[in-house]
């Protein structure tokens, strides 16, 4: 099983954890609201999970042009 982190908005993979056995706990997500798990968390028919998380391009996009918020994608 992997747990790939990517970048919402661009699709950067951040990273990529390669484990048989880790604990929710020991990533954080315990600490999420079931709406965030939702938004966050995509499991993939090979068995993989996606975590949907924005790269620090992209969040400083976001920082620097506020109206960006709004857009549902402002990646072109």
């Amino acid at each position: 099983m992997s747990i790939v982190y990517k970048c919402r908005h661009c699709n950067y993979v951040i990273g990529e954890l390669k484990q048989s056995v880790i604990e929710t706990s020991q990533l954080g997500w315990d600490k999420l609201s079931s709406e965030e798990r939702d938004e966050m968390i995509e499991y993939k028919t090979n068995g993989s999970i996606q975590m949907n998380i924005i790269c620090d391009n992209c969040q400083d996009a976001l920082d620097n042009n506020p109206t960006y918020h709004e857009l549902e994608n402002f990646i072109q």
